[in-house]
């Protein structure tokens, strides 16, 4: 789009944080909705995904799930992860923030710099 690198990266790290700050705010709602769900339908709290989900957090704390976040479980999926397990939200967004900052401008400089690799019919 002709765009250069740093308004570029505003914009790809206002999205995600866009997405954080909403779901920041309704995951706690979307979590006891979920939680009354699952106890109506007797499904188990802990699945292998789960499990997963909570070694990384034990082992890299909220740093790890934001770290994750952009690259495996998308803004909406980090956050919900992170607010079901009880981060506060000012600490959910300063961590979502430093790694919007930090793959956007990785993913920024490597569309800049190698994209023309992929531009088909030129």
């Amino acid at each position: 789009m002709g765009l250069h690198f740093w308004p570029t990266l505003a914009l790809t790290v206002a999205g995600m944080m866009t997405s954080v700050f909403i779901f920041s705010g309704v995951g706690r709602a979307w979590m006891q909705h979920r939680q009354k769900q699952r106890r109506l339908r007797r499904e188990p709290i802990f699945t292998k995904r789960s499990r997963n989900i909570i070694k990384v957090f034990r082992k890299f704390g909220m740093g790890g799930i934001a770290f994750l976040t952009p690259i495996l479980l998308s803004p909406i999926g980090g956050t919900v992860i992170a607010t079901l397990l009880g981060v506060p939200r000012q600490r959910i967004l300063l961590h979502m923030f430093l790694s919007a900052v930090f793959w956007g401008s990785a993913l920024t400089f490597a569309s800049m710099h190698f994209g023309h690799l992929f531009h088909h019919g030129r």
